[in-house]
């Protein structure tokens, strides 16, 4: 086979440089990902975190990619009597901290496929030691602290500042970093070494469990001992759609794959009547509202979804979705909208191997809660269940809350391969939409299908309002008609990070790769290297 170009995408510079180091290594797409996942959560510690979840959609030319849920179940006490007398489940502090951390397990899940991988070619796996080894030395040494890290800050203090482990970690001496400033990070790194000295295992079974698990109940969180030995990440089939430009893939229940799936198979319909810049995000707009109303109403933990949500991409289901889309009027909207901050990245190796992964804590550095003894912090994704009985997302022992995340892939009839994603909670599905729209239907160059101006639709990142928020260098070409078409909308600052992180890495049939950035992180992508 011919050899590919490499790639890789972050929203944090040191994720993609310590990706690129692995693939310039002979390392796979799978190396290259799980050492810049530990990189990432170091220098973008309120994103993310070896505390977190994580997704995966793995692919290998030829073959169908796989998936993998390292997302967390609630833990064995985590029940409606052990919140009695809340009305709903904290958002920070120990009682926010429900579910299990999978990322480390879904890192070692990776990790497996990457080694049947070498196996066939009687390639070396590189060491735990080598893929850990930068995201050690910026823990122990420091990185910059980042913009979006001190907004975070200013955000979450007087909500974290006396959650345990808080303050010790991620202020200093008590105050806010200031952009620029030196975060180090040693506890971390002693963790790190001790993962990379055991093997990733020790998180589940060994001695930092043991450790994690008696900080965790110190906090006042349901998770036990019990809990860390008895979680596994899982290999899952993922859901897919063909259009009329490709195949398209994401992931099941418990994430909202299938929102970011519905977006474009019916935008796939819809498209052609669109002329405008305008008429591409109001049937965008409107194919989210659709998209989101079937997510709402069917994803929930897996054992307890009411039909296959693939079948809601039959075309029957797509066509009386398309019926209630006018390219004329807007849907009247207000719903429930989910937060969520997270990173996303993507690669491909020398073999044409390539990966999208995504990564997070939920909101800003979760729960707050950080474990005194290893230096993680430990996510608040349970905060997504409901306590009221009979719900779509009633708590229960061992049960998956609903989750934002969803890493995207497509292969395109023309042989391209494409790895994208996003941040951003309630945004995920509505920026992938917007960037594959822009580069597939809209022929658009990869850089700028991802930097031009953006919207989005509903609450997020701790906002009250439902309207449709608008950039303002989209708003000058879009905002007027929007109006007039019924949406209820608001303009905000250009080149926002309300409008998440996105990149991409698409991969062309004769083996050169492009890969771009979001100008709204602190990212760099690469591409183009030969090895």
């Amino acid at each position: 086979m011919k050899k590919s170009e490499i790639a890789f995408t972050a929203p944090h510079f040191k994720a993609t440089e310590t990706g690129r180091k692995i693939l310039e290594q002979g390392g796979t797409a799978i190396e290259a990902m799980v050492a810049a996942a530990a990189t990432i959560a170091v220098v973008y510690p309120h994103m993310n975190g070896l505390g977190g979840d994580g997704f995966w959609l793995i692919s290998e030319p030829g073959k169908t990619p796989i998936g993998i849920d390292a997302s967390g179940k609630a833990a064995e006490l985590a029940t409606l009597d052990f919140y009695k007398g809340y009305d709903s489940i904290p958002a920070r502090g120990g009682k926010a901290a429900v579910t299990m951390a999978g990322a480390v397990a879904g890192w070692q899940e990776a990790l497996a496929v990457s080694q049947t991988w070498q196996a066939a070619s009687n390639a070396p796996n590189l060491p735990l030691t080598t893929l850990l080894d930068d995201a050690i030395q910026l823990a122990k040494n420091g990185s910059a602290v980042t913009k979006t890290y001190v907004d975070a800050s200013k955000k979450t203090f007087a909500d974290l500042v006396y959650v345990q482990g808080f303050a010790s970690s991620f202020l200093k001496s008590g105050s806010l970093y200031e952009q620029g400033d030196n975060l180090t990070l040693p506890v971390l790194a002693h963790t790190l070494e001790q993962l990379a000295e055991k093997g990733l295992n020790d998180f589940y079974q060994g001695d930092i469990a043991a450790r994690l698990a008696k900080d965790l109940a110190t906090a006042g969180s349901p998770i036990r001992l019990a809990d860390f030995h008895s979680y596994q990440a899982k290999s899952v089939e993922p859901l897919q759609v063909k259009t009329s430009v490709g195949s398209l893939y994401n992931l099941s229940a418990p994430t909202q794959g299938i929102a970011s799936l519905l977006i474009l198979a019916l935008y796939d319909k819809l498209y052609t009547q669109g002329k405008t810049a305008t008429d591409m995000a109001h049937l965008l707009i409107e194919c989210t509202k659709q998209a989101f109303i079937a997510r709402n109403e069917f994803v929930t933990d897996e054992s307890r979804l009411a039909m296959d949500l693939s079948s809601l991409l039959d075309d029957e289901q797509l066509e009386k979705m398309c019926h209630e889309i006018a390219l004329e009027r807007a849907q009247p909207w207000p719903h429930q909208a989910k937060h969520g901050d997270t990173i996303w990245m993507g690669a491909c190796d020398s073999e044409g191997r390539m990966v999208s992964y995504i990564q997070s804590l939920y909101w800003e550095f979760g729960s707050g809660v950080v474990s005194p003894s290893t230096g993680i912090v430990w996510n608040n994704r349970g905060s997504s269940f409901s306590l009221e009985k009979g719900s779509l997302q009633e708590l229960g022992p061992n049960l998956k809350p609903f989750h934002t995340l969803n890493p995207a892939f497509a292969e395109l009839n023309d042989g391209r391969r494409m790895s994208y994603g996003t941040m951003g909670g309630e945004g995920q599905p509505q920026t992938q939409a917007a960037l594959f729209s822009r580069y597939v239907y809209h022929n658009m160059p990869l850089d700028k299908a991802i930097s031009e101006g953006r919207w989005l639709l509903g609450r997020t990142w701790g906002d009250v309002s439902h309207n449709l928020k608008i950039e303002r260098d989209f708003a000058d070409v879009v905002a007027e008609e929007l109006v007039r078409r019924g949406h209820d909308l608001v303009i905000i600052d250009s080149c926002n990070e309300l409008m998440g992180h996105a990149g991409a890495v698409v991969l062309h049939q004769d083996g050169h790769t492009d890969a771009s950035t979001d100008p709204r992180s602190d990212g760099l992508a690469i591409d183009s290297i030969v090895i």
